[in-house]
């Protein structure tokens, strides 16, 4: 199989490890950047590569890519989102199947109107790939799908330090710009079986952890829902995804949007024109750590009717960074979900052409298992949802 891969930043850096460690039907593995610097970080990660391919050019420049879409099965973009809809209709054009981290719905609205495009081109258009969006709606999904009738979907996913320090208590485990969207920018949910927007920041709620975690905060966020709610629409009756964060996140976050740091416009201050946004994003990558052990911690709950009784389906997983791959957690679970379903495609496991939602296409429990083969721990349980949760454990015992 022959792979293109746009981004050389963290998540492509796992995206590629996965690629060239996991499987051996990697033919190649061509890797784009304008960064050299990345591009030279990478090659010393994953060491003499034979079948690795740098190249540093820009994903916008047409005469780069296009050789290289040529001879590509499938191409990867982990690039920043505004470059997607772009990339997938050069994509399409050259007959190559495409998945993306997305991260913006508009965006993401615009790659699947190319559907009919892709089909008749014969390639998979996946947005939206990686954890939130993209492993916690396929999660959703597999669990709404199950039940009949199903009452409520609910997606539960934070990337956190494990060892967290003021002034946040978090550490950017992926794009500032990204990070700051997701906290302002509404929010789709199923209520009442009908598709809103909520704001993002808003909703918040206490949920538990196993130890040494505890009590978390949990609170709307953009985008983590992805294309489940149109996907889910008649299905389910309430849906909604939200970021997990320790106590006192979001004050702290909404404070800041109060003040209108989060705003694009640009303000004139001592003669200068500043988007305070840019201020801020700037700020938080000089305050925020990016080095230190990190957690990802994933809950997707769906209650309804299962084989004719009242039923809550839960899946959690916990994943830490692996001090022997140098990998982080959010790399590890952004990265290699993305790279499964990359691999599906490019074999031919999954055959679906067209611009589609993922968590229509793709299946969980091979997902899963895939991940577990990748020392992801995956805890699966059910339980009476008149009573509180009783968690894994207890519910294998009763």
């Amino acid at each position: 199989m022959r792979y293109l891969l746009l981004g050389a930043g963290l998540q492509g850096t796992a995206i590629a490890w996965d690629l060239l460690r996991q499987v051996d039907d990697t033919e190649t593995l061509t890797v784009v950047d304008r960064d050299q610097a990345a591009l030279d970080r990478l090659a010393a990660r994953l060491g003499d590569e034979p079948r690795l391919v740098l190249q540093r050019g820009d994903v916008g420049d047409g005469r780069l890519l296009d050789p290289l879409l040529d001879t590509a099965s499938t191409v990867i973009s982990a690039v920043n989102y505004w470059f997607n809809d772009d990339l997938t209709a050069r994509a399409i054009e050259r007959g190559a199947h495409f998945l993306d981290l997305g991260g913006n719905n508009d965006i993401v609205a615009r790659q699947l109107a190319r559907d009919e495009a892709a089909r008749r081109a014969g390639v998979t258009i996946v947005p939206d790939s990686g954890l939130a969006p993209g492993l916690a709606g396929i999660l959703g999904w597999h669990l709404a799908r199950a039940m009949d009738p199903c009452e409520s979907v609910r997606l539960r996913v934070g990337g956190l330090p494990q060892r967290p320090r003021p002034p946040l208590e978090y550490q950017l485990v992926f794009s500032v710009q990204g990070l700051i969207n997701e906290y302002i920018e509404d929010c789709v949910v199923i209520r009442d079986g009908q598709i809103k927007h909520v704001p993002g920041l808003s909703e918040l709620e206490s949920i538990t952890f196993p130890e040494p975690f505890g009590e978390l905060e949990a609170f709307q966020t953009s985008g983590g829902t992805s294309t489940l709610p149109q996907s889910l629409l008649g299905h389910v009756q309430q849906l909604d995804y939200k970021t997990l964060r320790y106590r006192g996140h979001c004050e702290q976050i909404r404070l800041l949007d109060d003040l209108g740091l989060t705003a694009s416009e640009p303000e004139q201050i001592e003669g200068a024109w500043i988007a305070p946004r840019a201020m801020l994003a700037r700020r938080l990558e000089a305050v925020l750590p990016r080095e230190g052990d990190d957690v990802v911690l994933l809950l997707a709950e769906a209650e309804g009717t299962l084989d004719g009784r009242p039923t809550r389906s839960s899946i959690r997983i916990i994943d830490r960074n692996d001090p022997a791959t140098g990998l982080s957690a959010m790399m590890r679970m952004t990265g290699f979900p993305t790279a499964i379903l990359a691999r599906m495609l490019a074999t031919g496991a999954v055959d679906a052409p067209g611009a589609r939602p993922q968590e229509t296409v793709f299946p969980a429990d091979r997902i899963l298992d895939e991940l577990a083969r990748r020392g992801v721990a995956v805890e699966r349980w059910s339980s009476d949802p008149s009573r509180p949760d009783p968690g894994p454990q207890e519910a294998r015992n009763s």
